[in-house]
């Protein structure tokens, strides 16, 4: 059986506080996009497990697939395995890809071994391997808060639009992007601000990280800069970097422009 863990964007992200337990309450629009890894597992004497595509430098275990599999093995039994994970959705940057990998393979195992796991159950299972993880349960637009967590549905279709997204051969430490943020409670709802038309989020919807990112990393802003140049209708980073991403009204060809960067270009869902 074979899945496909697609990344996500960011459509605005407000650090509205910093918790007792050190992380930080957010909000954010978590948006699909269709741009994927592909992970299979099929039958086998014993359990195994390789990757193929972008390198990881981890062991097995470390992998967040596995840790997956590890999760569920605690509470269910789970037949023998070959996991085999393709990896074409880079590391660092701010879309999701290590997260969506895991919540496939519990959403994969699930089906596999027919476990009796309702959708909550297995969004509180995903939180446990990461902030983001829930979000590919459902895999749909969601509303999120807490630590990234707390998921509401919201009703946002951008299937008449194309993305760009840019990844710069710069890593942006999370744990750093948060220690420089100045947390702030906006004064209007993420939820409510994504309801406006498209052309006015550049006024409206952003992404805190930012302020604290660009003036470290100015190679990431000029990215964002140059997608509004290319005739964005919106553009901004993607969680805490690197990748930033252009919403467009036609399909790009900006390859050429952004050589020497990861460029990947389709049709939002």
């Amino acid at each position: 059986m074979i899945v496909f863990p697609n990344a996500k964007i960011n459509l605005g992200l407000n650090i509205v506080r910093k918790r007792p337990d050190g992380y930080h309450d957010i909000e954010t629009v978590f948006y699909p996009i269709p741009f994927c890894d592909a992970l299979e597992v099929v039958p086998a004497q014993a359990t195994t497990f390789c990757q193929s595509g972008i390198p990881v430098n981890l062991p097995a275990e470390k992998n967040l697939v596995m840790k997956a599999l590890a999760k569920l093995q605690v509470h269910y039994e789970i037949p023998q395995l070959a996991i085999h994970l393709m990896k074409a959705i880079p590391f660092g940057a701010g879309i999701g890809g290590g997260s969506a990998d895991a919540a496939f393979m519990l959403r994969l195992l699930r089906d596999v071994a027919k476990l009796p796991i309702e959708n909550a159950r297995l969004e509180q299972l995903a939180s446990e391997l990461g902030a983001d993880c829930a979000f590919f349960i459902r895999d749909v637009p969601a509303f999120a808060t807490g630590i990234g967590d707390q998921l509401e549905p919201v009703a946002l279709d951008l299937s008449d639009y194309y993305l760009c997204l840019v990844k710069p051969e710069v890593a942006v430490s999370t744990a750093e992007a948060y220690a420089e943020a100045k947390p702030c409670k906006p004064t209007k709802s993420l939820k409510e601000l994504v309801q406006l038309p498209v052309r006015e989020w550049k006024n409206a919807v952003v992404n805190d990280f930012e302020a604290s990112v660009f003036p470290k990393y100015p190679e990431i802003a000029e990215v964002k800069e140059r997608m509004y140049a290319a005739g964005a209708v919106y553009a901004a980073m993607s969680g805490s970097g690197s990748s930033v991403f252009g919403i467009f009204e036609a399909p790009t060809d900006l390859k050429a422009s952004f050589s020497g960067y990861f460029v990947w270009e389709g049709r939002l869902k």
